[in-house]
């Protein structure tokens, strides 16, 4: 049977962190497989993950670094000198094989590399059942599409590293050490199903129109050949100078672009991330010249109550769920602001008394049946485990 347990801190050093999370999470727990660990960009990480290792021995390890804490059944955790939250999962019958790969200068051969590597750490030749991402915000599509040259199209989920004032200071790491620009996975092999529900929950408007030309994978220049920044700014019935530079960011969370996926099932969420003086919008997501994006719109009580809404509909779609791990993006917690005990409370009365830990990043990865795995932004990546 699966089971998991999550353990926190906030203590001032690192590796006594490390150590406090980890005896907590690994408390009447055996057989432990994995360990989920998300941690303050303040710490010294591998003097952190040292103080997992003096719990945890032999346990690999995955995460990142979150957007200004983490969520656990214990609530909200944060502080000023740093937070780590951790969650183990344990049973008998699943393998687990968790890898990294260094970008160099391609990140499609990053993502091949680290396929091949996690295959061999869980002593397997065959894709596995499903897979967890990890990556700095940037390049993850390129990643994805190396780890599917190797093994298909096998369910993924997860998120990117983040920092706390979103300036690059965010960080990966696994058990065998920490980096910065790169790519870490784990592959699970296992007979019981997980469920992923990936959302934006957010309402569409009438406000649409195709991409017209793009510079790069993520500079948005033109939407029905007029300037972008020009376009979003009549949709939303403003001056441009309000949308443009770093203000873009904050003004568009409650009122980012969608893209479809090609079944209409999926709305993946593009969040503009700066107004440029050219007209032009940087995305947070890679985009294609011919697709539609559509003004997406939800205020910030929505944006609250979509939390426990999701996780509900998550678990109402499974028989016995023994954890769940939650991708909530860092752009709808900063849009949230102080409220976010609010969402802490939403989440742990849909869980239950199942296990959960929740992380905040700057991109979310996840999938919908019958559709491809997808990378967005602004988005919940809620997934959950039978027992």
């Amino acid at each position: 049977m699966l089971q998991a347990k999550t353990g926190s801190s906030t203590n001032k050093c690192a590796k006594t962190a490390g150590s406090e999370a980890a005896r907590a999470a690994k408390e009447g727990m055996s057989g432990i497989k994995l360990a989920y660990a998300y941690a303050s960009c303040e710490y010294d990480l591998d003097a952190m993950l040292a103080g997992i290792a003096d719990e945890l021995p032999g346990v690999p390890v995955i995460g990142n670094t979150s957007f200004t804490g983490v969520i656990t059944p214990e609530g909200f955790i944060t502080g000023e000198d740093g937070f780590l939250g951790i969650m183990t999962v344990a049973d008998e019958d699943m393998t687990v094989g968790v890898a990294s790969a260094e970008k160099t200068t391609c990140p499609v051969c990053a993502g091949e590399e680290v396929a091949k590597k996690a295959m061999e750490a869980a002593g397997k030749t065959t894709p596995p059942d499903y897979f967890y991402m990890t990556a700095p915000s940037g390049e993850e599509e390129f990643f994805l599409k190396g780890i599917t040259k190797v093994i298909g199209r096998v369910p993924f989920f997860g998120g990117t590293a983040a920092d706390n004032t979103i300036e690059g200071n965010w960080k990966l790491y696994t058990d065998k050490g920490v980096f910065a620009d790169g790519v870490a996975v784990a592959f699970f092999y296992t007979d019981k199903p997980m469920k992923n529900k990936f959302t934006g929950a957010y309402h569409e408007t009438t406000d649409m129109g195709v991409i017209t030309k793009i510079d790069g994978n993520r500079t948005l220049m033109e939407i029905d050949g007029v300037p972008a920044l020009e376009k979003y700014a009549a949709w939303r019935g403003e001056d441009v100078s309000k949308f443009q530079g770093g203000a873009l960011l904050a003004e568009t969370i409650t009122s980012p672009l969608g893209v479809k996926d090609r079944l209409g099932d999926l709305v993946a969420i593009r969040h503009p991330m700066n107004g440029n003086e050219d007209g032009s919008m940087a995305i947070g997501n890679n985009l294609a010249v011919g697709t539609a994006v559509i003004r997406m719109e939800a205020s910030v009580d929505e944006l609250i109550s979509s939390t426990g809404e999701t996780l509900k509909e998550l678990k109402s779609g499974m028989q016995a769920p023994g954890a769940f791990h939650l991708v909530h993006c860092g752009g709808r917690r900063a849009g949230i602001g102080d409220r976010i005990d609010e969402v802490a409370a939403q989440i742990k009365e849909a869980a239950g008394d199942v296990p959960f830990i929740v992380e905040f990043t700057f991109g979310e990865y996840g999938y919908e049946q019958d559709g491809l795995n997808t990378c967005g932004g602004l988005m919940l990546s809620f997934t959950g485990f039978e027992q």
